[in-house]
């Protein structure tokens, strides 16, 4: 068994079994997966069936992760652990008790907006941040209580402030890179960076060409030297990977997670006009190339250390602190 785990903390995969054998080709050990952007608590229920299907079909390879120890337990028998995450709060509607239904289900991630306005909070795109809503001020408890991670990784920055305030846990962005290497909206200004660091947050870096400087011409050196400018400013101990793979999806769920229901596109917009995947790095397209991410931090000078805890280690120190329940 190896000493610490790869523990990637975003992908919206088109799943199948050649993907979850592309998991453990890369030492992945755990996956938290995006199963629903936009839908109500009914569709979130269908995709958590699928999920279990492929845990019936599939127990050599992948199981439901629930706890830190279930990463550990990935570790030991050669498999990963499915971490369910859902990327915007829809499916709560306006029910606060669904929060306890969530967490029996097994999911153990939710965003509390996604790019828009939601019943909790300001997504980044919307031209006024509002901060965190009364309602998600209670939302935001009872996540604590039953220990179900806040993401704040399509918030604004307001919110995303007003979030870190307000939990009694630490929070986490689980999927974006520094604004000062990339300036793009979508990622996230040193403040909040330095305010996830002060209480105890963390930050996954995002391999996303579209947060990456350069987009898909990024180089892996460039990547990796970014993340070293982050630990010399904000130290290794709240970092990790939070890749955002979209693999085998078609561009219409590109659409879907920008349009969802809320905004009509006209079909006559021609192909041209739509919102497309873009191209992968050249170092990252499936979950085997992660080995090739640990080179290259240590080509950057992390020790071997903080390199563990960049791939893996940090989220598993999060996990024990994130995934239990309070009376």
């Amino acid at each position: 068994m190896t000493q610490t785990p790869v523990i990637d903390c975003l992908q919206f995969a088109n799943w199948s079994e050649e993907i979850f054998r592309e998991m453990r080709a890369g030492g992945v050990h755990a996956v938290h997966a995006t199963i629903l952007y936009h839908g109500d608590f009914r569709e979130m229920v269908r995709e958590i069936e699928a999920f279990n299907a492929w845990f019936e079909a599939l127990p050599d390879l992948i199981f439901h992760g629930r706890t830190g120890d279930d990463v550990r337990r990935a570790m030991a028998e050669d498999k990963t652990a499915i971490f369910f995450g859902i990327q915007n709060p829809q499916p709560l509607e306006d029910d606060l008790d669904l929060i306890e239904i969530f967490e029996t289900l097994g999911l153990r991630f939710m965003q509390l907006t996604y790019n828009n306005q939601s019943l909790l909070g300001s997504g980044w795109q919307e031209p006024r941040d509002g901060g965190i809503t009364n309602f998600g001020r209670e939302v935001i408890r009872e996540m604590n209580r039953t220990g179900i991670m806040i993401d704040m990784s399509h918030a604004g920055e307001k919110t995303t402030r007003e979030a870190i305030e307000l939990s009694e846990r630490p929070i986490a962005v689980t999927h974006a890179n520094p604004r000062f290497w990339r300036d793009e909206k979508r990622n996230v200004s040193d403040d909040i960076i330095k305010a996830l660091e002060q209480s105890g947050g963390m930050l996954g870096f995002s391999l996303y060409p579209h947060h990456l400087k350069g987009g898909s011409a990024c180089t892996l050196q460039e990547f990796c030297e970014m993340a070293a400018r982050v630990a010399e400013r904000h130290g290794a101990g709240m970092l990790g990977i939070g890749s955002d793979l979209c693999q085998n999806r078609t561009d219409f769920w590109v659409q879907w997670m920008r349009d969802g229901r809320w905004r009509k596109v006209s079909p006559l917009a021609g192909e041209a006009a739509k919102a497309k995947f873009p191209e992968p790095t050249s170092w990252f397209a499936s979950n085997k190339d992660f080995p090739g991410i640990a080179q290259g931090l240590r080509e950057v000078g992390f020790s071997d250390a903080e390199v563990g805890g960049i791939m893996g280690g940090n989220w598993l120190r999060f996990f024990d602190q994130t995934f239990t329940r309070r009376p």
